[in-house]
């Protein structure tokens, strides 16, 4: 398959690293006594180049799409849920509308392919306020079944990550929160990351929505079915493509976007990190700008992390999507800028330094 994808170089700097490090260590505080904030405070220097870091107009994208596993009754709910929490969001009402507007983080609900006309009735070029349309596969929604057959063809594949670029280069900001809405991704989600890390479907798949143990057990001999469907797709977009869906696809290409734009990307949950797998894999470097908000609840994404080698800012038993995870981690992200840019040193504060002579032991 054949897509155009950016680049990514190593945004490691040795010298802006020590630099980082001695400002966090002059800081008035032990070394190292603000934790993995300090680290994030490293990281997002990195990032953004700077020691001095200031996070731009937040932007969260939540991108929708339905997905043709469903008719094989894999969620809880009905496809129909996707249409509804687009119109949720749109309204103000769901968790990742709250948690964004009170964090001062601009939403964009993107429809990459759901199966409902959300400028029914409107005059023709209408738009709505926080909803780009931007369907993968025109009037017929969601991707296939992908137990009959692939569930995004590779130009589809190709053309949704395309659209994730583009939908970043005309954002504002340096800085991009994934979200997600789409009955049934957890399901594509499994899939990816079972194929991708080599591991078994069962250990990978969860109660998404909320399914009971005997749901579970027929949700996982369905995606057994679909991953013997597709043993020949191995390379990462091969994947991708094979397992749906297409919010999945244009997250991929919004993070390779950001990536090569140095934004710093704010990873949600189970759904946001299997986009981050795919990207991952096609360009490992990408993991440097990315920050994982948190630990789903979701079973799955505990080895997707551990795939991934990274570690989550947050542990809250979370499953719900959206972006909510993302949203809440926010505030750390601005602690972290805000103790490398304006906490005083101990030479500036006039405060005492840890004695050379001190006693240990």
């Amino acid at each position: 398959m054949h897509t155009s994808l950016p680049t990514l170089t190593n945004i490691h700097d040795a010298a802006l690293s020590t630099t980082l490090q001695a400002t966090l260590d002059n800081k008035t505080k032990p070394q190292g006594s603000l934790g993995r904030l300090e680290l994030l405070a490293l990281q997002i220097g990195q990032i953004l180049g700077t020691v001095s870091p200031v996070l731009d107009a937040p932007q969260m994208v939540v991108f929708a799409a339905d997905h043709g596993l469903t008719a094989r009754g894999i969620s809880a709910f009905p496809s129909d849920v996707t249409w509804q929490m687009v119109e949720n969001f749109l309204a103000g009402g769901a968790a990742v509308s709250v948690l964004s507007r009170q964090n001062g983080i601009a939403l964009t609900v993107v429809d990459c392919g759901v199966k409902h006309d959300f400028l029914a009735g409107l005059p023709t070029g209408s738009q709505r306020a926080g909803l780009q349309v931007r369907k993968v596969a025109g009037a017929e929604g969601g991707t296939a079944d992908s137990s009959a057959g692939p569930a995004m063809t590779a130009t589809q594949c190709a053309a949704a990550i395309e659209l994730g670029r583009e939908l970043v280069r005309g954002l504002p900001g340096n800085a991009l929160l994934l979200g997600e809405m789409g009955i049934g991704n957890t399901s594509a989600a499994s899939l990816i990351l079972a194929r991708i890390a080599g591991l078994d479907i069962a250990v990978c798949t969860g109660a998404g929505t909320g399914l009971d143990a005997s749901a579970v057990q027929r949700k996982t001999e369905v995606l057994r079915e679909v991953l013997a469907k597709h043993a020949g797709a191995v390379a990462p977009l091969d994947v991708l493509a094979a397992m749906g869906g297409f919010e999945i696809a244009t997250m991929v290409g919004a993070v390779m976007q950001a990536a090569d734009e140095r934004r710093v990307i704010v990873v949600d949950g189970f759904i946001a990190s299997s986009a981050v797998v795919v990207a991952h894999a096609l360009q490992p470097l990408v993991l440097q700008r990315c920050v994982f908000a948190h630990r789903s609840g979701e079973r799955g994404h505990e080895f997707m992390l551990q795939h991934l080698g990274v570690q989550a800012l947050l542990d809250l038993g979370l499953r719900l999507g959206e972006g909510s995870g993302a949203a809440l981690a926010w505030p750390l992200l601005q602690s972290a800028c805000a103790i490398l840019r304006d906490m005083a040193s101990f030479a500036s504060a006039g405060v005492s330094e840890k004695s050379s002579d001190a006693v240990t032991v």
